[in-house]
């Protein structure tokens, strides 16, 4: 018997059949097409010249959140969206991902000139944020759920966008970052040598009332910062990292002490100050033995469960209100504002980078009478072989010094790996610091700072320091 022949008539019913009850349960015959990253032009005055790339993940609810995401130097918004996970993420939780690209020569961001430091001034900011109000019209992007992060350049980026738009931004997350006005020049440079080496310190009041200036007029809540750093980064020094702690706890108006000291991986140290959740109002991150090279892989999924983006009530929407008035009373003893004068020993050593849970100072002071000087030191950082220190130098005398001098006896078994604000030494067990060229003239009772990362352990908690003239 031949064959029975099919009628094509059937067979299309048939596959038609399946293709609608395929549809039925929201399924489809052929695979969705991903969503690609797009450049947008005409998005808004745009002072410096940056170019703007979207990625709108297929899959977002009606208003989405926004986070912008900035590239370090010689890098560019497409290389950034291609060389970090904030992209799949995007996917994953339906959020836009915003990734300014910069045009001058370099590709660096401009956080240095006046106009950049202000808000509405000119340059970067401006251009970055009619991409934020561009994406709010055409995207639907909710204004209550904006962030921002960025590497190196880009960090320093989200330092200045958080001082100059604190109502715009709800939280930021800066990989290997400087404080807001850490690297601000005047005449006409984009680098600051002595900030990129981490020989810029100030007290927390200080560093808090400079980030105000961006907006000097605002008075409601504040956002919310992340901070990332390598222990070994010797582009943007590891000094920094403890110097945009204090920054961000006195404009947030927290403590200077963490409320958690932790390590969620191996090498790193987490601390959180304000609260002990998952959105706190600074979370600090330092990862021992790593240079400039972050985010590396899982860091932007800890980025986003900070903004509180990975789920589905948007985390917290922003900072704390008590950041409006954080540390405008200088001189005040609390812990909260922890805006203590520079001419202290404790307004100089409060709130350094990630530190023991105890928070307080340790150590004992030394010198000579008349053009004296004492040192106080701190544990601000300790990890399994490893640990950071810093040191306040004060004169205590009644003249100025011209220099100073500071010795010690290094635990058996312990070596410095690196150091900053100072001229470090080690002879067998004995260690000796002195001035750089900088910072060795002190007036009476003012103070400057120098600190170390060692190898060895356990951490010290206190160490019997010798200032000295010179």
């Amino acid at each position: 018997m031949p064959p029975k022949k099919h009628r094509p008539g059937l067979l299309l019913t048939v596959l038609g059949a399946i293709v609608a009850l395929l549809a039925s349960f929201g399924l489809s015959t052929q695979s969705a097409s991903a969503a690609s990253l797009t450049e947008v032009t005409g998005f808004g005055s745009n002072p410096s010249n940056l170019r703007m790339y979207a990625y709108v993940p297929n899959s977002h609810p009606a208003n989405p959140a926004i986070l912008v995401a900035v590239h370090q130097c010689t890098g560019s918004g497409p290389g950034f969206y291609s060389g970090t996970e904030f992209a799949s993420l995007a996917d994953q939780y339906g959020f836009i991902v915003i990734y300014p690209s910069a045009t001058r020569s370099g590709s660096c961001f401009d956080v240095s000139s006046p106009q950049a430091l202000k808000r509405g001034g000119g340059s970067d900011p401006v251009g970055i944020m009619s991409m934020v109000t561009y994406a709010e019209q055409h995207y639907g992007g909710d204004p209550s759920r904006v962030y921002v992060t960025g590497a190196s350049s880009g960090a320093m980026m989200t330092n200045v966008l958080l001082g100059d738009y604190p109502d715009v931004f709800k939280a930021g997350a800066a990989f290997m970052g400087v404080p807001f006005g850490c690297f601000a020049t005047t005449d006409g440079s984009s680098w600051n040598s002595a900030c990129a080496n981490g020989q810029i310190s100030k007290t927390p009041q200080a560093w808090g009332d400079l980030a105000r200036t961006g907006d000097p007029g605002y008075t409601g809540p504040r956002p919310r910062m992340q901070l990332w750093h390598g222990t070994a980064d010797t582009t943007l020094y590891y000094a920094n990292f403890g110097e945009e702690i204090k920054q961000w706890t006195n404009v947030l108006g927290v403590s200077q002490t963490p409320v958690l000291t932790d390590s969620p991986q191996s090498g790193w140290t987490r601390t959180r100050y304000g609260t002990n959740t998952n959105q706190p109002p600074v979370e600090a991150i330092s990862i021992q033995g790593v240079g400039h090279a972050l985010p590396t892989t899982g860091m932007a999924a800890r980025a986003i469960t900070f903004f509180g983006l990975d789920n589905t009530s948007g985390g917290t929407t922003a900072g704390t209100s008590a950041g409006t008035s954080a540390g405008t009373s200088a001189g005040t003893s609390s812990g909260t504002s922890a805006g203590t004068s520079s001419g202290t020993s404790a307004g100089t050593s409060a709130g350094t980078s990630s530190g023991t849970s105890s928070g307080s100072s340790a150590g004992s002071s030394g010198g000579s009478g008349g053009a004296g000087c004492s040192a106080v030191f701190r544990l601000v950082g300790s990890w399994s072989g490893g640990y950071q220190v810093e040191v306040s130098v004060v004169d205590s005398g009644s003249s100025p010094l011209s220099g100073w001098s500071v010795g010690w006896s290094q635990p058996s078994g312990h070596s410095v790996a690196n150091s900053w604000n100072a001229v470090l030494t080690v002879s067998g067990s004995g260690a000796t610091a002195v001035n750089e060229s900088y910072n060795g003239q002190l007036a009476v009772g003012a103070s400057t700072t120098f600190g170390y990362v060692a190898n060895g352990g356990p951490a010290p908690t206190t160490l019997a320091l010798t200032c000295q003239p010179r």
